[in-house]
């Protein structure tokens, strides 16, 4: 299948001047309509309004003129806040004689993969299917009839380390195509026959649906975990926080002491490594070394959200002060620098400012000491501060190798006066980075991405008391409720007014898991139904031959098929976040249909997870739910005091896959549901821990819940025994 691919790529060899020879003589110029980036209203496809190049947005009309030409498509694909996006744009797309040979021979098209997720997944895919560099910017060649023939990530503008030179690379394949089209056309019908396979790779395999093939898969996923630097493999790091959190979910279950030390140890590194921002609070998108210490710079919506998530579900059980502060460091982030006019949250911080990556993010020496005086030197050993820098002649605030008290100790003073004088230092760096260039924000607001945050907000309110995290929650909730909605129908993107015409399986199934947290947080039926309302919206996207659901309800163009997935993208793959949603939306309603659509879901794809569970997470955590989901009832009156407080309790603990219903005396369950018939207890309100046909004893005092959750959360699950044969200690390692 490679064949031609391969061909293209020796092509490239030819030195960038012959190429170019060549290139003019075949081609000449065409003189073509010029750039139309900037009528977009994607803020990264307009940035590219006043490139040399003949950029057009992905449409009929596009590929009509390919048609029409005869000539190959150049699709590149980036976002706002991607460095090397940036870099291609400056060196290639910004250069006149570049500018001019594609303009000459191809249809230039331009996607920004926040705006366009459905066709980023299927040439991802293509790409990755071609053996290709994947990533972004990640720039396709295309027949005319949308087939992709050829693939790559950033080139430079000359030959460099073994790379071509972007020049090269875009007159070797229109060469390639000019001279052998039939060829080209006949081997991208291949790779579009492998995407419609990859529908079926991983779906319908047998699997057991069990308790202890899940805890086997976390075990098995130990494996994977980097035992020096925490989390899943090595450089480039990303955090993989869903598969992170069903080790997390199978800790609980199970109290093995691994699983809890290798969540635990991995979300330490990476909250006191680079990826966290120590001054403004947030999280980058990944590390670039093993160590956590370098990030690539740019701050996305749903990483921030998935961190806030995980976090506090790690919290729920450790009670770790340095969690609590930075899930309140990440929500205020998010509140301050993320938070758009009518509440809703913007996708994303450019990695770069002033031209440069990180430029905003870091420091020298020199800097600290004048902006911190006598204070300096204590922080400067505390953050991992040097003269020679630890990036690029520059420092990257970081603790990763401190252990705060021996430093206290070092320095003669407790360590309650060095935090002090930490927190007044960073401060201090806060106010005096906030005179630079910020990073260029991407005011986007994604329906999924925002589902994520809402989520995340409600549960992290709710889990801290915190009122207004949960009002902010349900303010970004009606942002897109009331403006992202087109005839019941919900989009993808809104953009400065403009509502683009997409909607994925990810924005039904991330707003529907936003809906349930704020119905469990807040007792507001109308959550409910909308959760209910935005699942049957998904019906559409149902493929009832593979029993899940597509991306999107059609084909990215003839030919190239909306995928089915059910890996994590860094977050949970929309058919986990569904089986997840339909799992917990059975055990509200009683309904079996929903909990029976989530077994489907989840079988499709559970071979595959048990066997690579660090990129499954979402999957395991939609098995977990459906096998030990809890139904928590609170019986009494729900303004009542006792009501409040045991609802209160039961948002700050740790009950994986549960949801909370609070009930009025005397108000019916559902036939059948294991809490019927259950009320008061002499007259105060009680709580219900339920999963599968077993509820626990009343409880009436939030401090008797702590037992009862631990009790109630392994049922069915073999757990973990230490020295004296009592169940082990869960969470209990010092952060």
């Amino acid at each position: 299948m490679k064949h031609q691919f391969n061909g293209i790529c020796r092509t490239v060899a030819l030195t960038a001047a012959a190429a170019m020879f060549l290139f003019v003589l075949t081609y000449g110029s065409t003189g073509r309509a010029a750039n139309l980036m900037g009528e977009q209203s994607s803020p990264y496809l307009r940035s590219h309004a006043k490139d040399p190049v003949h950029w057009q947005p992905w449409s009929d009309e596009a590929f009509e003129q390919a048609r029409r030409e005869g000539k190959p498509v150049f699709l590149s694909i980036g976002y706002l806040a991607c460095h090397w996006c940036h870099v291609l744009q400056d060196e290639s797309f910004t250069d006149s004689e570049t500018a001019a040979l594609m303009n000459d021979a191809y249809i230039n098209i331009l996607v920004d993969r926040e705006e366009r997720p459905d066709i980023d997944a299927v040439m991802m895919r293509a790409a990755d299917l071609m053996g290709a560099q994947t990533g972004w910017p990640l720039n396709m060649f295309l027949t005319p009839d949308a087939k992709p023939f050829f693939a790559g990530g950033y080139f430079p503008p000359e030959p460099r380390l073994g790379m071509p030179a972007f020049r090269q690379v875009v007159v070797a394949a229109a060469r390639a195509y000019r001279e052998d089209s039939a060829g080209l056309d006949a081997f991208g019908a291949r790779v579009e026959a492998r995407l419609r396979q990859v529908n079926q790779g991983a779906l319908g395999r047998p699997a057991d649906l069990s308790r202890a093939a899940l805890a086997e898969a976390a075990r098995t996923a130990l494996a994977d975990i980097d035992q020096f630097n925490g989390g899943f493999g090595t450089a480039p790091k990303h955090p993989m926080l869903p598969g992170l959190g069903a080790l997390w979910r199978i800790h609980l279950r199970t109290a093995d002491p691994d699983l809890g030390t290798a969540v635990t140890e991995g979300l330490e590194a990476m909250i006191l490594g680079g990826l966290y921002d120590h001054l403004g609070g947030g999280f980058a998108r990944y590390a670039t070394d093993p160590e956590w210490k370098i990030p690539h710079f740019e701050k996305m919506l749903l990483d921030n959200a998935l961190f806030l998530h995980l976090l506090t579900d790690v919290w729920r059980e450790t009670r770790s002060p340095l969690l609590a502060q930075r899930i309140a460091e990440t929500v205020a982030f998010l509140v301050r620098e993320m938070r758009l006019e009518g509440g809703a949250f913007a996708s994303s911080l450019d990695a770069d400012s002033e031209g440069g990556e990180g430029r905003f993010y870091v420091w020298t020496a020199a800097e600290i000491d004048r902006i911190l005086g006598d204070a300096a030197p204590l922080f400067r050993d505390a953050y991992d501060v040097s003269e020679e820098g630890n990036w690029e002649g520059v420092n990257v605030l970081n603790r990763t190798d401190k252990d705060w008290e021996a430093l206290a100790r070092s320095r003669g003073m407790g360590l309650s006066r060095l935090q002090d004088s930490l927190t007044r230092s960073r401060g201090q760096l806060f106010l005096e980075r906030a005179r630079r260039v910020r990073p260029q924000r991407d005011d986007k607001v994604l329906a999924d991405w925002n589902g994520a945050a809402i989520a995340a907000l409600a549960e992290a309110g709710a889990a801290f008391g915190r009122r207004e995290w949960t009002a902010a929650a349900e303010t970004a909730y009606a942002f897109v409720r009331n403006e992202m909605i087109v005839g019941a129908k919900l989009r993808h993107a809104w953009m400065g007014g403009t509502l683009g015409d997409t909607m994925t399986l990810d924005d039904l199934a991330f707003m529907a898991g936003a809906a349930l947290a704020l119905s469990d947080a807040t007792q507001t039926r109308e959550y409910l139904d909308q959760a209910k309302a935005w699942i049957g919206e998904a019906e559409a996207l149902w493929s009832e031959a593979d029993g899940a659901y597509r991306q999107s309800a059609d084909s990215v163009r003839d030919g190239l098929p909306a995928l089915i997935l059910g890996e994590d993208q860094p977050g949970p793959a929309g058919n986990a976040l569904m089986a997840e949603n339909l799992a917990r939306l059975a055990l509200l309603t009683g309904e079996a249909a929903h909990g029976q659509r989530a077994e489907r879901i989840v079988s499709a794809f559970l071979a595959v997870a048990y066997q690579a569970a660090p990129y499954f997470g979402g999957i395991l955590a939609g098995a977990d739910t459906l096998l030990s989901g809890a139904q928590v009832v609170i019986v009494g009156e729900p303004a009542g005091a006792d009501t409040r407080k045991l609802h209160a309790a039961v948002m700050a603990a740790p009950i994986p896959g549960r949801t909370v219903t609070v009930l009025e005396p005397e108000t019916e369950l559902p036939k059948g549901h294991p809490a019927s018939g259950k009320g008061p207890i002499d007259g105060r309100s009680a709580a219900y821990i339920c999963v599968g046909t077993l509820c626990s004893l009343p409880v009436t005092e939030p401090a008797q819940l702590a037992e009862t959750v631990r009790f109630m959360r392994s049922q069915g699950y073999d757990v973990a025994t230490n020295a004296t044969g009592e169940s082990a200690a869960v969470g209990s390692r010092k952060n």
